[in-house]
């Protein structure tokens, strides 16, 4: 399957890790959507944030609108009153491209980041009051894109530095999307120190898992390397 082989090919280049479930399907979708998730607050983690604005970017430039992603910032690094250049976040010390700009969208900000909120968007148990911009309105047709950056460790990924979600309780949360016919195939993106741990007790189907990382080992702050994977996995 050319999903499979390029995946691994990039994977091989970027020394990333990388699983493929054995059954991930091969027949089409019919939507795509995105979970984008920054865990950290804080200055000193702006790099998160960064992150995952740049993600952000990448996936609104392969035509995913801002009503099918869902977006999840721990704190806003625009507006900290320690950067120098208000209103802006880059990804590079070159400072070539604002991924903040002036068409973000953020869906959870601040203390709204929690393990609890995360796990109650991915398996649809929310308040019934929730707006639709805080939901993740998927079905059986849906490839989603889920992508967590953050502080890890082995078997475990922080949210601000107060809780933490673990890789077993993310993939039973996983497994209830699949019983509950919310994807039809996940591309889960892990962007952490350790980062391979957060997927190896995962059991459901249809779920291609990349990370930055091998358990073991630190996580530099660089995204860019995942923009050819969700190229095709938005095919």
């Amino acid at each position: 399957m050319y999903l499979k082989f390029f995946v691994t090919l990039c994977i091989f280049h970027l020394n990333c890790a990388w699983k493929i479930s054995e059954n991930f399907a091969k027949t089409g979708h019919s939507n795509n959507w995105a979970v984008l998730v920054d865990t950290s607050r804080f200055w000193f983690n702006y790099r998160h944030v960064a992150n995952v604005l740049s993600i952000y970017r990448s996936v609104k430039r392969l035509g995913i609108p801002d009503s099918q992603i869902i977006l999840m910032i721990a704190d806003d690094m625009a507006c900290n009153p320690r950067n120098p250049r208000p209103a802006t976040v880059f990804n590079n010390i070159k400072q070539h491209i604002n991924v903040y700009g002036d068409d973000v969208e953020v869906d959870y900000r601040g203390y709204e980041v929690t393990v609890e909120n995360f796990v109650r968007l991915l398996t649809g148990r929310l308040a019934p009051e929730t707006p639709r911009s805080k939901k993740l309105l998927t079905d059986e047709g849906s490839n989603i894109l889920i992508y967590l950056t953050g502080h890890g460790g082995n078997g475990f990924l922080k949210f601000q530095d107060s809780e933490e979600i673990t890789s077993k309780e993310l993939g039973d949360a996983l497994e209830q999307m699949w019983q509950k016919r919310r994807y039809h195939e996940i591309l889960f993106i892990v962007d952490t120190c350790q980062a391979s741990s957060m997927y190896e007790t995962f059991y459901s189907p249809n779920i291609l898992a990349v990370a930055s990382s091998l358990v073991g080992e630190e996580s530099l702050s660089v995204c860019n390397k995942f923009h050819s994977v969700l190229l095709i996995f938005f095919r």
